[in-house]
This record gives C-alpha cells, sequence and structure tokens, in this order.
C-alpha cells in the first residue's frame, strides 16, 4: 500500500482487515507498533490508532497495554445496535407516523431509574411519557426519563412537536449505553395505550445512555403485539 493512498482511519482499517483475512497477519501473532505501521501507510499515529481501536472492537485485534496488539487467536465477531428513530422505522415500513405525548413532569425517579441513573435521592428528573403511531394505530409506548443537569437544553424541547427519542438522537451526542430486552404482560395501563387485551404479550427494550461518566436518559420501550426487531450482524 502506498503513501498516497493512506489518507483516513478509513482506508488504514481497510487495510488492517486485508492483512488479516489474507493471513499476511496470523491469529495470536503481535501485529507491528502503531508507529512503525503510521511510518509504512504514510499517516499518522493518530490515524492508526482509531483503525486499529475500531478492528479491535470488532472483535479481531486484542489490544493490552504495553503487551502489544494480536490477532485474535478466537476472534468473535460483535453486533451492533445503533439507537433507531422511531419515526424512521416507521415510515420506511411504508406507514404514516404520528406522536402523542401523554405526560411531562420533573420528579423524583422509582428507585430501578435511580439506580440505573445512578442519581441522587434528591435530585429530580424529566420523566416523560408518550405514545408513537403508525398508521394511527399504537406502535410503541416511550416512558422516558431524562436528567436536565446532563442535558440543559432538553428544558427548551417541544415534546409535542417531537419526541424524546427523535430530539435525543438529533441533539445530543452519547459515548455508550447499555440495552437489554424482555417480554411482559400488558397491564391494564399498557393494555388501554397500546389497544391490545390485558395479558398480551409485549416486546420490551430497557436502554440507558451516557457520556464519560455523566447518565444523560434511561427508557423503557413497550411496543404493541407482533413487533418484530430487525438487526444486522
Amino acid at each position: 500500500m502506498n503513501a498516497d493512498s493512506t489518507k483516513s482511519w478509513q482506508a488504514v482499517q481497510a487495510e488492517v482487515l486485508r492483512r488479516i483475512r489474507d493471513r499476511e497477519w496470523k491469529p495470536g501473532e503481535q501485529i507491528p507498533y502503531e508507529a512503525e505501521l503510521a511510518r509504512e501507510l504514510g499517516c499518522s499515529r493518530t490515524t492508526v490508532n482509531r483503525a486499529l481501536r475500531a478492528v479491535a472492537e470488532d472483535g479481531l485485534l486484542e489490544r493490552r497495554r504495553r503487551a502489544g496488539t494480536r490477532v485474535a487467536l478466537h476472534p468473535v465477531r460483535k453486533a451492533r445496535l445503533n439507537i433507531p428513530v422511531i419515526r424512521v422505522e416507521i415510515e420506511d415500513r411504508g406507514l404514516a407516523y404520528s406522536y402523542n405525548l401523554i405526560s411531562r413532569a420533573e420528579e423524583l425517579p422509582p428507585p430501578a431509574v435511580r439506580t440505573r441513573l445512578q442519581s441522587p435521592l434528591d435530585r429530580k428528573m424529566l420523566h416523560v411519557r408518550g405514545l408513537h403511531r403508525a398508521d394511527g394505530r399504537p406502535y410503541a409506548l416511550e416512558d422516558r426519563w431524562i436528567d436536565p443537569e446532563a442535558v440543559p437544553d432538553v428544558q427548551k424541547a417541544d415534546f409535542t412537536q417531537i419526541s424524546p427519542n427523535e430530539w435525543l438522537v438529533l441533539n445530543v451526542p452519547f459515548g455508550g449505553g447499555d440495552i437489554a430486552f424482555s417480554a411482559v404482560e400488558a397491564g391494564p395501563v399498557e393494555a388501554e395505550a397500546l389497544d391490545c387485551p390485558p395479558g398480551a404479550a409485549l416486546f420490551v427494550t430497557e436502554r440507558t445512555t451516557w457520556r464519560g461518566s455523566r447518565m444523560l436518559t434511561t427508557v423503557q420501550l413497550l411496543f404493541a403485539p407482533r413487533y418484530r426487531l430487525h438487526t444486522r450482524i
């Protein structure tokens, strides 16, 4: 690979992947140091570092401080889930989207939410509930808590015009998060909101996102019966 062809970390990433795929770098073998690769590929060490981090995040490299970087002996491909904008998800299915704000208030969160947000006992959070619809039918019930100290601009957000889901994706960068999937039986409140019989099986996602050490928001999404999750690996 000549120096002129490496202009971005993505190009370095592609070259690293090629060397792993073609067994130029064999499983378990230590690869050249970042400075050496930067000289060889005609780019900065920062660019090499960004590329190697991306490949490591995909499970193909093992990086250890002071021990260098090795090709993974038993690579595990990792699935990535992006935070979806529910409006886009619905419209991509050819359906008309709408959102109804149910409630918005600053409240003390219950213990489970307070634990996820790592908030003090006396700190109030913004609690927003709303219903996403597809072609007029209930699609997902969004029950969200937001830390207004971590996301101060949320106080100016008009959630009668845009859902918290979409507003946060568009306006608030995050550094990481975790997500859990489960199923529950619809209680009276959920059954009324989602227009389904009490006891109906509902698919549930619970997601918490953060930036640095600061928790931003946690949300529970309950989807109407017959919802299917689509993702790629």
